[in-house]
């Protein structure tokens, strides 16, 4: 593979993101150049922080194992979290019962569910509840609204537990929105929280078809908890299309990507 410098390093972070690292050894072999040029490419994107250096080779950068607040949340990749939510609406149908799960991506729905008839939203996230009240109460939201109960979780503004996951047992949804913090070929989808992980099974296990949502920026980590296989989706809806890497396999399993336009 005959590839100038920057090419060579937009492979390299292609490969961070599809597979979560990547060997020295491996890009010596692919990219046809010697080692001492792929470490020098490694420490130029270290330098870059745009991967994080290891023995023999580099990992995707993951700058925290523990979960941003959901004030931070809301100010990462925004504008791409608007795009997936305006496009996971459009799957969304008059009289449908959606499960929306807890996250500032599946958060954006809400705002093109207006022109919905007769919907249901089933919600463990506050911030939803408060802006689909909001909505309500200004004619503009006619579906009915429920917050499923159990142990709140201040500082991401959402309910979980025990309480909330029997809840759940109570519905069955036509679709269920889910938010991901890792998504891996091989990995599956993954939550930096057991018990928002679960709520998130839960959601899968009571719903017609299961959505995740989840922009580039998640592609190649894996979290603490994993919620599921690919396999197990129905969708997933994100601002960029599908790697090609991840393309067969998305097909024999039968997960439809949409990507969300500009």
């Amino acid at each position: 593979m005959s590839l100038v410098g920057e090419e060579r390093k937009d492979y390299i972070l292609n490969q961070l993101n599809l597979e979560g690292k990547v060997t020295t050894n491996d890009l010596v072999e692919r990219l046809n150049v010697s080692s001492e040029t792929i470490r020098r490419y490694l420490e130029e994107l270290e330098e870059e922080k745009k991967l994080k250096r290891v023995y023999g080779g580099a990992v995707k950068i993951n700058l925290s194992r523990d979960e941003p607040s959901h004030l931070k949340r809301e100010v990462l990749h925004a504008d791409e979290k608007r795009r997936i939510g305006r496009a996971a609406a459009t799957i969304v149908e008059d009289n449908d019962v959606l499960f929306i799960d807890d996250g500032t991506t599946t958060l954006h729905i809400i705002d093109y569910l207006l022109n919905k008839k007769n919907i249901t939203v089933l919600t463990i996230s506050i911030p939803a509840l408060i802006l689909l009240i909001d909505y309500k109460n200004k004619g503009l939201f006619s579906g009915d609204i429920y917050l499923l109960g159990g142990q709140v979780n201040a500082m991401h503004s959402r309910v979980s537990g025990t309480l909330a996951e029997k809840m759940v047992e109570n519905f069955h949804a036509d679709k269920a929105f889910l938010s991901v913090d890792g998504m891996m070929l091989g990995k599956g989808i993954t939550g930096f929280e057991v018990g928002k992980g679960q709520m998130t099974q839960q959601f899968m296990k009571y719903a017609k078809q299961s959505i995740a949502l989840c922009d580039h920026s998640k592609f190649g980590l894996v979290q603490f908890y994993k919620i599921a296989d690919l396999g197990e989706l129905d969708m997933i809806v994100s601002d960029v299309p599908a790697p090609k890497e991840w393309e067969s396999e998305l097909e024999k399993k039968g997960v439809v990507w949409v990507s969300a336009s500009e």
